[in-house]
């Protein structure tokens, strides 16, 4: 862990978690709205009912390309937004208010790439399967004490079930046709 940084926490879902998604897109939408080529959504486990997860509010805008909305990434330091190069490939990351207390992470991705479409895809199987969402939510408790002191740890061991859970949201997603392939 790095000096500082805050552990991994599992806590009760919050109901006020759709609010401070809410309030925070409003503000990106008058920040970064420019460079925005899709929506802005509510991802990860804080925008499913019901779901524990770190009290940490997921966000991903949709930019047309990762190039074309650096000039966002200045604009964003104003709502606190700290950026870190993290996967620098796929996309552009912050977390606010600091790496050693966070409340919300924010994912540039470009609109309709493997990632926005994945992330979109696995939100919704954990809304429309709570069997699935609970199996995630044990999942997830059981790692962050194992990884209490360690995100990037926690977050590679979720890493083999997201991707299949992932997979099966993406099939079900494919006409009948489409998946007979």
């Amino acid at each position: 862990m790095a000096s500082g940084e805050a552990p991994v926490e599992i806590v009760a879902y919050d109901e006020a978690w759709p609010g401070a998604f809410e309030e925070e897109r409003r503000k990106l939408l008058g920040t970064i709205g420019p460079w925005l080529a899709g929506p802005v959504e509510h991802i990860g486990s804080t925008a499913v009912p019901g779901l524990a997860a770190k009290p940490v509010v997921d966000i991903m805008a949709g930019v047309a390309s990762l190039e074309a909305s650096r000039p966002a990434l200045t604009l964003l330091a104003g709502l606190d937004y700290c950026y870190f190069p993290y996967r620098p490939d796929s996309e552009h990351w912050f977390c606010k208010p600091s790496p050693f207390f966070r409340t919300h992470h924010l994912h540039l991705v470009p609109f309709g790439s493997a990632q926005w479409v994945g992330a979109i895809a696995f939100r919704d199987y954990l809304r429309t399967h709570p069997e699935t969402a609970t199996e995630y939510q044990e999942l997830k408790k059981r790692l962050a004490k194992e990884f209490y002191f360690d995100r990037e740890a926690y977050t590679q061991a979720k890493a083999p079930f997201v991707t299949r859970i992932t997979e099966m949201a993406l099939k079900d997603a494919r006409s009948p046709d489409e998946r007979s392939r």
